[in-house]
């Protein structure tokens, strides 16, 4: 530290005394030879007023032993080297002995009276003062005194000794000062820093004078910010958090372009009653597991613009910035015709592919049209995303069965972009994919992709083995890679989840309010026990089923009757398929059945909302219910358990589960059920109704313990992870071929 401030204070005062040495001391020389010359022709005109009464009478006698002696005298000053006497033409009258051969008569002649010049002898410099004498009645002469400056450079040397000698020991004197001052300085910052960090105050300034204070706030702002890339860093590897997730980002993948492309956005803007556009976030488990990584990664989302008033909010480039509330990436709407729609969302995909994922035993549907327009809307996606990126490698996420051929084709157009496809249904056994009649098309580009991503190993290993079965390709089961055409790609298991802590939760009521608003709101007693469904409503999600249980609980346990009521909130979905217009007549007619049968003037069994609710209402139900049933005929992994179990902070509630549902994996303290055995879930139930306070307490806080562990940043940040090190491997071996050529 003080080398440093050494180098950077002493010596610029050094160089700057240099400066002014070199430059300044010859100003100094000439000052004072000006002020002893202006000395020396004074002392001339003095002598020569003294000569003036004895030299004329001594000239006109020419007595040359009488001017001898006469200047004698004059010479005993050490200061006068010699007088001249001369004639006005130039010859010389008289000289004393010491007169240098460089002055004459003949060169003074260029002299008028009384000036003066310095000529240049072998001892020294010498001033010569003419003086012009006019005695009356006698014959002009002049006079030369000549002065020896000899001195003046020998005072000019002392003082320039003296002076250099003042600036040296001023400088010592000021470094050492300087040095001393930068010290005690030091000194005190570091006692003060010291007491910062001990006290952990990294932004207090309450300690800091007005001239430390600039450089104590540089100090620790950048205490400041490695403590939070520590901080990020262990969340990286302990606890994932946005700021974990944007590490990986910036660090590891080198902050570039991330692009998500899913069918369903997640904002849609909608016209209301009035006709005001207002923002509905979708009932979505994808939405909610990927808005949150998008808002703390940026980029660009591109999706499906299916809200009735999109169109009206979009830019030239049909791109929107999103959250509304808080702008933080970009959305981009990509339009469909209703034929669109209706080959690609309602016909191969959802009356295809996704009864051909879920064992819910609904026969999948394929027709040669849909898959031809499935194919076109993947085509039309692919221009849309290799228009939006910025550069040849972005990072592409495709998301979900709707985009199977959508990696092939972006390969071809972004041949160095990373790419992952995240499946989030289920992949079938190897007989029941074998349905599908273009499953070597779809599997052949699914394998364009850098990474493929199920929820469970399970379903990996159905994929692996649904490659073996239709595909000529290379698969490591060690490592989890298949090789085609040269590309690899690598099969992984990365299990979704959702945000944590949840932001909804920062506005939300505690627990005791949210139950009281929720009984309120849907007419439910205070001492009725409230079971709590929330889905879509979807063949997969066993809304019969749950209502079957409960109407099988009730006939075994008469004394629950009036005591217990499950809130079904079930979103419209896909309400254009025969299939799910059929699954909703179907549960209006069970739940109408079952009220019938067992309801009270101030209490039903079920109460069923057909309709989408907010996402902020949908943590106020959780937090209002007593136990909430999710028993999934078939599921990738259900976002819904885990909300339920994240929404409860004061750690009460309890949650049933279906065994097909991916999350029953990583949630086992659940009451886990089989879905198809409506006595095993009426026991479930029961179960739950008389489960203990401190065991719904430790099951509870087991199960939270999981899902902050293993949130949505983090199963981000392990794919994104998996990319940077395939990127890595890619520029290694790019690298190594050039090296080689």
């Amino acid at each position: 530290m003080f080398r440093s401030l050494i180098t950077r204070t002493v010596l610029p005062l050094l160089l700057a005394a240099g400066v002014v040495a070199y430059f300044g001391l010859p100003y100094i020389d000439r000052l004072l030879t000006e002020w002893f010359r202006t000395d020396v022709e004074l002392r001339a005109r003095v002598l020569m007023s003294s000569l003036e009464e004895s030299l004329p009478a001594l000239v006109a006698r020419s007595d040359q032993q009488g001017l001898r002696r006469y200047t004698a005298k004059v010479l005993a000053d050490q200061r006068v080297l010699g007088i001249l006497i001369c004639l006005p033409q130039g010859g010389t009258v008289f000289k004393t002995e010491f007169v240098p051969t460089s002055v004459s008569c003949e060169s003074a002649q260029e002299l008028s009276d009384g000036q003066s010049v310095v000529r240049h002898a072998p001892l020294g410099s010498v001033l010569v003062s003419v003086f012009d004498q006019k005695p009356a009645g006698q014959t002009p002469y002049r006079v030369a005194i000549l002065y020896d400056l000899s001195f003046v450079d020998s005072r000019q040397s002392t003082a320039r000794d003296y002076m250099l000698a003042f600036v040296g020991i001023s400088l010592v004197i000021l470094a050492l000062f300087l040095v001393l001052a930068a010290w005690l300085v030091v000194r005190r910052w570091a006692k003060i820093l010291i007491g910062d960090i001990t006290g952990r105050r990294f932004f207090d300034d309450a300690k800091s004078g007005p001239i430390s204070l600039p450089i104590l706030r540089q100090v620790r702002k950048a205490l400041s910010e490695m403590e939070e890339t520590q901080r990020a860093e262990i969340d990286y590897r302990e606890n994932w958090t946005p700021q974990a997730l944007q590490l990986v980002v910036r660090d590891q993948l080198h902050s570039p372009q991330i692009i998500v492309v899913s069918n369903r956005e997640p904002y849609a803007h909608e016209f209301n009653e009035t006709g005001a556009i207002v923002v509905q976030v979708p009932a979505s488990g994808m939405v909610t597991a990927l808005e949150p990584v998008m808002r703390a990664c940026s980029g660009t989302w591109v999706a499906h613009g299916s809200g009735s008033a999109d169109r009206e909010v979009v830019d030239r480039s049909d791109r929107v910035r999103v959250p509304p509330d808080d702008p933080s990436y970009t959305l981009r709407r990509v339009w469909l015709s209703e034929s669109e729609e209706q080959g690609f969302y309602y016909g191969l995909s959802n009356e295809g592919l996704w009864p051909l994922c879920h064992l819910a035993y609904v026969r999948p549907a394929f027709r040669g049209e849909d898959w031809a327009v499935y194919q076109s809307v993947n085509r039309k996606f692919a221009e849309v995303v290799a228009h939006e990126a910025q550069s040849d490698n972005p990072v592409i996420l495709i998301q979900d069965f709707h985009f199977a051929m959508l990696p092939g084709y972006l390969r071809t157009r972004r041949p160095k972009a990373t790419i992952v496809l995240f499946w989030h249904i289920p992949w079938p056994n190897v007989e029941t994919f074998g349905v599908c009649p273009w499953k070597r098309e779809m599997l052949s580009h699914m394998l364009m992709a850098d990474i493929l991503g199920f929820h469970t190993l399970y379903h990996c290993q159905n994929f692996l083995a649904t490659l073996d079965r239709f595909i000529e390709c290379q698969i490591d089961h060690e490592r989890m890679t298949v090789a085609l055409q040269g590309h690899i790609c690598r099969v992984a298991a990365y299990p979704i989840s959702i945000e944590w802590p949840p932001r909804w939760l920062q506005s939300m009521p505690d627990v005791q309010l949210s139950r009281r608003t929720v009984r309120e709101r849907f007419g439910i007693a205070e001492h009725v026990i409230l079971a709590l469904g929330v889905e879509r409503w979807d063949f997969t999600k066993g809304v019969i089923e749950r209502c079957l249980a409960l109407e099988l609980l009730l006939e075994q346990n008469p004394r629950l009757r009036g005591q217990v009521t499950l809130l079904q909130i079930a979103a419209p979905s896909r309400s254009k398929l025969a299939a799910y217009k059929a699954l909703q007549r179907a549960t209006l007619t069970e739940v109408e059945r079952i009220n019938k049968l067992f309801a009270t003037a101030d209490w039903k069994p079920i109460v069923l909302i057909g309709k989408h609710q907010p996402p902020e209402q949908v943590f106020e139900l959780y937090r209002a219910a007593d136990f909430c049933i999710v028993n999934s005929l078939h599921d990738g992994m259900n976002l819904v358990a885990k909300e339920f179990v994240a929404a409860r902070d004061d750690e009460d509630g309890v949650l049933i589960l279906s065994t097909f549902a991916g999350a029953a994996r990583e949630l086992v303290e659940a009451i886990l059920v089989n879905p198809f055995d409506v006595g095993e879930t009426a026991a479930a139930i029961r179960r739950a109704i008389d489960m203990p306070r401190e065991q719904r307490r430790q099951r509870m806080q087991l199960m939270r313990r999981t899902i902050k562990e293993n949130n949505v940043y983090r199963w981000a940040g392990r794919m994104l992870t998996d990319a940077a090190r395939i990127r890595q491997r890619q520029a290694l071996s790019i690298g190594q071929e050039s090296s080689v050529s």
